[in-house]
């Protein structure tokens, strides 16, 4: 991955955005970290001035006001030059359906957020060696030949 890719982030929950950046901060990511609150929040700073270029990964809540994950997935996924950024689900939820859906609807990986914060810590510590230091991911073309 283009270690200046940012990561958008997609959760209403503020003391899960909280623990994600301590994470990321102890971690020593260096990428650039996008937080929004819902899923049109999360599109809209994809189109808005070609981000969608330097964006390298989201990590995605499925349950969001406005627009849940679902609706995001189905949206990310359905557009050529946006159907190529990772989409990490991270979520509470742990119900059959919603794993089977999601990769149904084309989410790249699916993990439920552990309640416990040394193994939230440990996931996402893993989720960033995978994802950020090991994965080596597709370019993103330049947005504005798509956009309006």
């Amino acid at each position: 991955m283009n270690k200046q890719a940012t990561i958008l982030i997609a959760d209403d929950d503020a003391d899960d955005r909280f623990l994600l950046q301590s994470v990321f901060d102890d971690c020593g990511l260096v990428n650039p970290t996008v937080y929004v609150k819902d899923g049109i929040e999360l599109i809209e700073y994809i189109r808005r001035s070609n981000n969608e270029y330097l964006v390298g990964l989201i990590l995605l809540d499925l349950n969001m006001p406005k627009m849940d994950g679902r609706e995001v997935l189905k949206i990310l996924k359905s557009e050529p030059h946006l159907r190529k950024i990772p989409v990490v689900v991270l979520t509470t939820s742990k119900a059959e359906q919603d794993i089977n859906d999601c990769y149904d609807l084309g989410a790249n990986c699916y993990i439920a957020k552990p309640s416990s914060f040394d193994v939230f810590n440990d996931t996402i510590t893993t989720l960033i060696k995978f994802w950020i230091k090991l994965t080596q991911l597709p370019v993103v073309p330049e947005a504005s030949r798509f956009l309006n």
